[in-house]
């Protein structure tokens, strides 16, 4: 057995099914690989990011690793935004690279790079495998380093004749790393805060944002007065109708201290200690109010759902959590805007629907136009990195074929990741693709004004607009195979969101909104 084979065999005895793959000639032996083991479903890319950003996507779904297929160092260095995304999502993840065979490196061939420099900027563990006969170990141990709590981006590195050589086998799978219990002082310890009487704050991230451990989370606030929050960009938020109501931290800091203002308790639940997005003159980086104390009930490493579950049995132990009443906006009329568009999204919300948010300044009504709606899950973009939306919804959608997948793009940010449009038309995808189209980076526009940069500049204006020439995506999704239409009016996109949400397959509907900066 060569080292391609032994790779794909451990993957798929290690659990891994999903391969999202953009690969190149070092990568040919694995390809060759695939044919052998159908049940290693591979699914290709037009884009290295699109590969890195669907695995993410599959990942957050499942709770599962899917690999990924790069071609050496220029390919693992096209992917690295979304990598970025996957490793602040905890996203379990298996990055495999080709490399260069190893006899070949030092000759410097033009497509010659530093690969493990790169992956060590996106990956909680990296390694190259050099023999072909310790290559099916390898994978396995990159399967479990991966899944191990709280989930990470594991990098293997496969130079070509490690690949093609013979002597390899597959290795049997490798236990992960499980959840650290968290100690039963640290939790009492948080449960006298809570009980001190003062103004208390409850911040949610990674487990936490799921619904046993959301459960848990509303009894605790209910029984001690604490605001209930979570990350700004949760992972996977399970909300709606039915479910405890989490806030979620503002975006800006102004907000984000707003939200937090008189807290003297502030308590962590598999989230980091809040900090500012960017730095802005007169503004601090750490959120918690001064004079506060930060408790760290448990890390992302952690059992954050058990940890919160015996807190609330501590503070909460005959009170249940207070539930999202179910609830829709009419349908709305008259002009299509962000907030008319939030709208028409919160009364056709499915049940059990998959959202993925990208929509950026247009998302701005969305969490309150969907709060009442049927139970949905929440993706949102962690790291920040724009262009993560349109692969993530295609990851989502593989992840979970029975379930709705609505995409809620921005118009500059879905030209980033484009070509996923592709891959939804081509495993024919149940994704609906909302598009908003502002012609215009208005996040940067906001940002500009909060700086107090001059508003008027030919360079901001150039660098900002996306109107000449303007962006056509219908005609964009049309050419990728996906069915497309575009809304002008509040009726016009109510109407077009309502028939894609009902037909299968892959729709992409460009809504027309005027820019809010």
């Amino acid at each position: 057995m060569n080292g391609a084979h032994a790779v794909a065999r451990t993957l798929l005895d290690s659990g891994v099914e999903v391969c999202f793959a953009n690969p190149g000639t070092s990568e040919l032996h694995f390809v060759a690989a695939l044919d052998d083991e159908p049940a290693l479903r591979a699914v290709p890319c037009l884009f290295e990011g699109v590969a890195t950003s669907a695995a993410d996507g599959y990942g957050r779904m499942t709770g599962r690793p899917a690999a990924t297929l790069l071609h050496l160092g220029p390919g693992l260095g096209n992917g690295l935004a979304n990598l970025h995304n996957a490793r602040r999502a905890a996203t379990p993840l298996v990055n495999l690279v080709g490399d260069h065979a190893t006899f070949h490196k030092k000759y410097d061939a033009p497509l010659e790079s530093d690969v493990d420099a790169l992956a060590r900027t996106v990956s909680g563990w990296v390694r190259r495998c050099d023999d072909p006969a310790t290559v099916g170990g390898d994978v396995a141990e990159a399967v479990a380093a991966a899944t191990g709590a709280p989930g990470q981006v594991a990098t293997l590195i496969l130079p070509a004749d490690v690949s093609w050589s013979d002597g390899a086998r597959p290795a049997p799978p490798v236990a992960p790393r499980p959840p650290a219990t968290v100690p039963e002082e640290t939790v009492a310890a948080v449960a006298a805060a809570l009980r001190s009487g003062e103004p208390a704050a409850i911040l949610l991230g990674g487990p936490a944002t799921r619904e046993p451990a959301l459960r848990a989370a509303g009894r605790i606030a209910a029984a001690t007065g604490a605001r209930l929050l979570c990350e700004t960009f949760p992972a996977r938020l399970e909300r709606g109708a039915g479910l405890p109501a989490v806030e979620r931290l503002g975006y800006l800091a102004e907000g984000a201290m707003a939200q937090l203002d008189g807290v003297r308790h502030l308590v962590l639940a598999g989230a980091p200690a809040p900090v500012s997005f960017f730095a802005h003159p007169g503004l601090p980086g750490l959120l918690a109010p001064d004079g506060s104390q930060v408790h760290t009930l448990a890390t992302s490493a952690d059992d954050v759902p058990v940890a919160l579950g015996l807190l609330a049995d501590t503070v909460a132990r005959d009170t249940p959590p207070p539930l999202q009443a179910p609830g829709r906006p009419a349908p709305p009329t008259g002009a299509l805007t962000a907030e008319t568009a939030a709208a028409a999204v919160g009364a056709l919300l499915p049940e059990g629907a998959i959202v993925v948010d990208e929509a950026n300044t247009s998302g701005l009504w969305l969490p309150g136009a969907t709060a009442g709606a049927p139970r949905h899950d929440w993706l949102t973009l962690t790291g920040g990195a724009i262009g993560q939306g349109l692969p993530l919804a295609a990851g989502a959608a593989l992840a979970c074929p029975d379930r709705p997948v609505l995409c809620l793009e921005a118009d500059g940010s879905a030209m980033y990741t484009l070509s996923a449009l592709w891959t939804h038309a081509r495993e024919g995808l149940d994704i609906t693709t909302v598009i908003f189209a502002n012609g215009s980076y208005a996040i940067l526009t906001m940002e500009s004004q909060r700086l107090g940069t001059p508003a008027d500049g030919p360079a901001r204006r150039d660098l900002l607009d996306l109107t000449r020439p303007g962006l056509d995506f219908v005609a964009l999704a049309h050419g990728m195979g996906v069915p497309a239409s575009r809304a002008a009016t509040a009726e016009d996109f109510t109407a077009q969101l309502s028939k894609a949400l009902t037909e299968p397959g892959p729709h992409l509907i460009e809504a027309v909104v005027p820019a809010l900066f």
